[in-house]
């Protein structure tokens, strides 16, 4: 393989791993928090995109009640996908409301709060289907403003170029990270949420309104939700109502391979997946997706607590 392959090929896999990331911390924050899976995090992904796109102007296709309708404003890619994922987070609230929270309140089996929220996934997917239909939706061209579509890292007898829209994406991810990073381990609320995590009950006890917590992480996690799935909409397009399925068997492989629960696992987690699947041969890239999976499964024989996960002690 020569240098400017492998440049190119670790350059998309930091890319589309620092998205996977970014989708995973997600499920990790609500797992940390409540010890659950949330199944309609890709259906908020999904929703996030959608936003975005008509935040920008984008008009909806031939089908769905809302048939040809467009936004009067257009608003630029940044702040639209700041608003766009803001709109994602305020679905996640409402789903705690209505999803979650009389079953964490009642102390439902854990297997309920899997139910409801696969019923909210299909819910979302379908009333996503009903307003706006189920054809695809492009972001334009000019999305990334007067950006070229490529820059070149290489040299004129040697090239490397590299898609401006992948820079872009790593780009934004690398800061989401670090903000995130940065709040959770230094600020107040970052802290409080560290010891819901730990013990809710101790937490109650000690002053800390643990809902409030609650609804900040499903914010927080759809949030995340959101802007991820405007990054990959915004580079491979928005495939339908069904786009965030995919990415959300991907994201729950991302947990299970850096560690459930552990926020820095997950980052390192979708990072390793996707740098796997940039360094497959594209003789075999319809198989990816198997390979990546494979090598997380062999992972898990070895470590089954992921890799930066810890084991869970069982007293008895």
């Amino acid at each position: 393989m020569s240098f400017s392959l492998f440049l190119q090929n670790f350059l998309n896999g930091l890319s589309i791993g620092s998205v996977y990331a970014i989708f995973a911390l997600g499920y990790t924050l609500i797992f940390s928090i409540l010890g659950i899976i949330n199944f309609a995090h890709g259906a908020v992904f999904t929703l996030g995109a959608y936003f975005t796109y008509f935040l920008m102007g984008g008009a909806v296709g031939f089908n769905g009640l809302l048939a040809t309708a467009q936004l009067p404003i257009a608003l630029p890619f940044w702040l639209a996908t700041l608003l766009g994922g803001v709109l994602a987070g305020l679905v996640g609230v409402a789903i705690e409301r209505f999803a979650f929270r009389s079953l964490r309140r009642r102390g439902a089996d854990p297997l309920l709060t899997v139910v409801s929220s696969l019923g909210v996934a299909l819910m979302i997917v379908s009333l996503i289907q009903y307003w706006v239909g189920a054809e695809s939706y492009t972001f334009p061209d000019d999305t990334y403003g007067k950006l070229p579509a490529a820059i070149d890292f290489g040299t004129v007898e040697n090239p490397i170029p590299i898609r401006t829209v992948q820079i872009v994406i790593f780009l934004i991810s690398a800061i989401i990270l670090t903000v995130l990073t940065y709040l959770i381990n230094t600020t107040k609320y970052g802290k409080a949420m560290r010891a819901v995590a730990e013990d809710a009950t101790t937490s109650s006890l000690l002053g800390i309104d643990t809902n409030r917590f609650v609804v900040l992480t499903f914010f927080m996690s759809s949030f995340l939700a959101g802007i991820a799935g405007t990054l990959v909409g915004s580079s491979v397009s928005i495939v339908g109502p069904y786009f965030g399925i995919g990415y959300g068997l991907k994201g729950l492989a991302v947990i299970v391979l850096g560690g459930l629960g552990s926020i820095p696992g997950a980052m390192v987690g979708g990072l390793v997946i996707g740098l796997i699947e940039a360094f497959v041969p594209a003789d075999y890239s319809a198989y990816k997706d198997a390979i990546a999976y494979g090598i997380l499964f062999m992972m898990l024989l070895v470590r089954p607590q992921g890799l930066l996960g810890r084991k869970i002690i069982q007293k008895v």
